[in-house]
């Protein structure tokens, strides 16, 4: 019988231990988390701020008794302290109990996620100073917030964006700061000031939006933050404050144990998710993916990503052999019902991979105009001057801006180029699209640009 050992279960370690069980129902299979929850969807804890549904555990996908019912042991916080390889043992810690103790394995899978960056900001550990990872973190913003009038938010990518629709839902005055010249930098430059000033324009004073500036010192007592400062010298008073300053892999233990890291600082794997240690697999937000377009790697903590690389890691360690060959660089988010989303390379990062990046920009209606809820869509189109190949997009608006990322993305992946998708037969009905889609639309602006350019 294998003893498979799981470390880490939000997405990609519950995924590997349901997929381990179906494919060897006899196995023996433990998971250890040092969270107190277990297989859930952190994806969804900015929409449980914001009040789309009142009760938490609509956030759980599977309880540790459901798992316990299929013949998986999960143990709640217990933290893995120690990988030793060459005998095959794992030393735990039983952070309820304060016990150790050391489980054996045949085979390792390493999940164990990513943790949020904090800055070095004077009196960051006040009360009320939160981060967003752990469903207890959710909780306890969202109780704090129901009792405040002002929320502050430190960062402006994906989660800081999430929270900003939240906390302007829940009616609170809020102030996001930014270091970086433009909220949403993973966009090209002209996209991400874009997305400003579309926020902008529909904030009837409940936000502000500071960029180029950043958060130096935070000023309360022991019932609490009060108060901010910047490096701009700016000060304002405050009730809480939500840390969205990025995060990082979790890889101590991997690194300590032998197991190789890629040089974006998460664990290198292959396509079946080994490790460069016999036995050994990693997946999820701890390990770095390969970017299919320039068959570079990247590191890119999604829970999409996790839940294919947990099945492909649980697939491979049962004997079956599966490849994950990597990832685009698709997402997508909201903020106020405006959609940002984005595939592939932007300008920027197609120039740093030696890319001569072609592009168009189009705003179009994402339905025919007669329809009550058409609303715009701005696309950006990416392309190879020399190989004409689709490189990227991003879109956004307050139309269906992700469904042409969606249909780009395919595109990508079956490495199109413009002159092959400008004939792609997409649907078209007045509810849906305008006759040509602007996605077709941008294809076209594209195909031209490129044939004055070459």
């Amino acid at each position: 019988m294998m003893k498979l050992v799981i470390l880490g279960g939000v997405a990609a370690g519950a995924k590997a231990a349901a997929k381990a069980k179906r494919l060897l129902p006899d196995a023996e299979i433990n998971l250890y988390t040092d969270d107190t929850h277990v297989s859930y969807s952190a994806c969804g804890m900015p929409y449980y701020i914001e009040g789309n549904f009142d009760d938490y555990r609509m956030l759980l996908v599977r309880s540790p008794e459901e798992f316990e019912q299929q013949g998986i042991h999960i143990h709640l916080r217990n933290r893995a302290a120690k990988i030793m390889p060459y005998c095959k043992q794992v030393l735990i810690e039983d952070l309820e109990n304060k016990k150790a103790f050391l489980v054996d394995y045949d085979k390792l899978i390493i999940a164990t996620g990513a943790r949020p960056f904090v800055p070095p900001i004077k009196n960051v550990n006040l009360p009320n100073v939160f981060t967003l990872r752990k469903i207890e973190d959710a909780i306890a913003i969202k109780e704090k917030a129901l009792k405040s009038k002002h929320a502050t938010i430190v960062g402006g990518g994906y989660i800081g964006m999430e929270l900003l629709e939240a906390f302007v839902k829940q009616n609170l005055k809020v102030t996001v700061v930014e270091f970086a010249p433009e909220i949403m930098s993973i966009f090209d430059t002209d996209m991400s000031q874009l997305i400003l000033e579309q926020l902008n324009s529909i904030n009837d004073g409940k936000f502000e939006i500071l960029t180029s500036d950043m958060v130096t010192e935070f000023s309360g007592d022991t019932t609490g933050v009060n108060g901010v400062r910047t490096g701009s010298g700016k000060t304002f008073d405050t009730d809480l404050v939500v840390l969205c300053t990025g995060v990082v892999p979790n890889v101590d233990i991997a690194r300590e144990a032998g197991i190789e890291l890629s040089h974006t600082g998460a664990i290198k794997v292959n396509e079946k998710m080994e490790t460069n240690i016999c036995d050994i697999y990693a997946c999820g937000d701890c390990v770095d993916e390969n970017l299919l377009i320039s068959n570079t790697r990247i590191w890119l903590p999604l829970g999409s990503n996790a839940n294919k690389e947990g099945r492909c890691a649980a697939m491979n360690a049962c004997g079956v052999e599966e490849k994950f060959p990597g990832v685009l660089g698709s997402s997508v988010t909201r903020c106020l019902g405006f959609t940002m989303s984005m595939t592939g390379l932007s300008v920027k990062s197609a120039e740093k991979l030696g890319y001569e990046p072609v592009f168009v920009t189009v705003t179009k209606n994402d339905k025919v105009g007669y329809m009550p809820d058409v609303n715009n869509i701005t696309l950006k189109l990416i392309a190879d001057k020399k190989t004409r190949l689709l490189l990227g997009g991003q879109a956004v608006g307050a139309g269906d801006a992700d469904k042409r990322v969606n249909t780009l993305a395919t595109a990508l992946l079956a490495k199109l180029t413009v002159d092959d998708f400008i004939n792609n037969d997409l649907t078209y009905a007045p509810p849906y699209s305008p006759t040509i889609d602007p996605l077709l639309n941008a294809a076209q602006a594209l195909q031209a640009k490129l044939d004055t350019t070459s």
